[in-house]
């Protein structure tokens, strides 16, 4: 007879899929599901996604997990929602949609935020720790407007894919703060809907979502949905917040200099801190997490998909492993060639979605395993330049933890530890921010007693030291990106 468990689930709906992860209360991996999600891009810069498809990738991962997990009667205790942030969906009145979902990599809006004085850019940043970008649904808005996109015209609310997952499963328009803080027209300072910039958009705060802290727990799920899924329509979902800050929480990284690196299709940077902090250079964000903690950072568009922009240029048909390998033939440094991983615009550090990727260096010498690791260079050393930013503002970082697909590989790993000159902690459990959405359900519950309380509950691996040799040699590397990437993006 199978002894009874209590288990936790975290959703995790990301960019290129949706995972649902069951855990036991100790963060240990019980089961996990994966539904993938199409992209569709009608124009060059424009990157849509299909709201419903995505809400039905949650529902078939769910009930995928739940199978595998073989979870039985009252063993679910409670799940979370995280979700990747910035994209923007237009509905009618039963909040069917009207528009694609406009999601971070779209760059439709790069005119509207070239028009845009200096000075507003400032301003606006200042106020609400977001950075004039076309990744946000305050500048798609923008250009909504602006070009009399008919969806906007006839919408009768705007909101991301997790807003339309929640209608969808509770009937509720809810948003929780560091969704709302993505959209760039959220004030972290009064955790209100910024009226001004409203009025700049065209549209109006009943067009938005209520906003809930990150413990909100959701009642009401539809009957329909729970038979699909096969959990009980009575178990606790908690609406959670952004995989950002979740990712942050699931690996630990929740005190004063402590940094989490992600790095999955795109990638970015981040560190927890108690009240909201802007730099005076625009290079990083500040969001909101709950109504005394916000996340600083900086985002990429361009982690684990330059690399699978090379092995699919290459023709490569093995293994994403058997790929990065050949990487560890070719010295740090890669010869001389040098990557900056612009593929797909770029926002931090450079802010600028025309930025192209681009190769310098190129000799005859140079092989397949030159490329393959001038690629992984590139993430990396863009990585550590928007970690430089956020030193800035944060001090020097005192614990450096990495999560996201990419930190499965050995390769990568060492590579991390080489370039920023310190220990690099990975957890065992590669899905942080499912587990940091399920331990935010486990803290609305009454299950667990606070966010800082998951730190005993994260099992991690050995620590990756960096090489002296090789740190040594990628400071001059380093050096020699840094110079190139300000020549070449002056040209953009």
């Amino acid at each position: 007879m199978k002894m009874p468990r209590e288990l936790v689930m975290g959703l995790d709906i990301g960019t290129t899929s949706v995972k649902a992860c069951v855990f036991n209360l100790h963060g240990e991996l019980i089961a996990e599901a994966e539904d993938m999600n199409a992209f569709h891009y009608p124009q060059q810069g424009w990157v849509e996604q299909d709201p419903a498809a995505i809400e039905r990738s949650a529902v078939l991962a769910v009930r995928e997990a739940v199978r595998k997990a073989d979870i039985g009667k009252d063993e679910l205790i409670a799940l979370g929602f995280s979700a990747a942030m910035h994209s923007l969906v237009a509905v009618d009145e039963q909040v069917k949609p009207l528009s694609p979902a406009l999601i971070w990599a779209d760059g439709r809006s790069a005119a509207q935020a070239d028009w845009m004085t200096a000075q507003a850019k400032s301003d606006i940043y200042a106020r609400t720790g977001t950075p004039i970008h076309p990744m946000t649904p305050f500048m798609k808005l923008l250009w909504m407007k602006e070009t009399g996109f008919e969806p906007y015209r006839n919408a009768a609310y705007f909101m991301s894919v997790k807003e339309y997952l929640i209608y969808s499963w509770f009937g509720e328009r809810m948003i929780d703060y560091s969704m709302a803080s993505a959209t760039g027209l959220f004030n972290p300072s009064s955790l209100t809907w910024d009226r001004e910039l409203l009025d700049m958009t065209g549209i109006t705060e009943a067009q938005l979502s209520e906003l809930v802290p990150p413990t909100t727990v959701l009642h009401g799920l539809s009957a329909d949905i729970a038979a699909q899924t096969g959990i009980q329509g009575d178990v606790p979902f908690v609406i959670g917040a952004a995989d950002g800050q979740l990712a942050n929480l699931g690996i630990g990284a929740i005190l004063p200099g402590e940094v989490a690196v992600s790095v999955g299709t795109s990638g970015a940077i981040r560190q927890l801190t108690s009240h909201i902090k802007v730099s005076e250079t625009q290079e990083t964000f500040c969001y909101s997490f709950t109504k005394d903690t916000a996340i600083i950072g900086g985002p990429t568009n361009n982690g684990g998909i330059a690399l699978q922009w090379l092995k699919d240029l290459l023709q490569d048909r093995g293994s994403f492993t058997e790929f990065l390998k050949a990487a560890e033939q070719v010295e740090p440094g890669s010869e001389g060639l040098l990557f900056l991983p612009y593929l797909n615009g770029e926002r931090a550090p450079i802010w600028n979605q025309r930025a192209k990727g681009n190769f310098y260096g190129i000799a005859m010498t140079h092989q397949k395993e030159h490329f393959v690791r001038a690629v992984l260079e590139g993430i990396t050393f863009n990585l550590y330049q928007i970690g430089k930013a956020l030193e800035s503002i944060a001090g020097e970082p005192e614990k450096i933890y990495v999560n996201g697909g990419l930190s499965r590989s050995i390769v990568w790993l060492q590579m991390m530890a080489d370039v920023f000159g310190a220990d690099i902690y990975v957890s065992e459990n590669h899905h942080s921010a499912a587990w940091g959405a399920a331990w935010t359900a486990l803290v609305a519950t009454g299950k667990a007693r606070s966010f800082e309380e998951i730190k005993q509950n994260i099992p991690m691996g050995e620590a990756v030291k960096p090489n002296p040799e090789n740190s040594k040699r990628y400071k001059h590397v380093y050096e020699q990106y840094e110079k190139t990437v300000k020549a070449v993006t002056g040209l953009f």
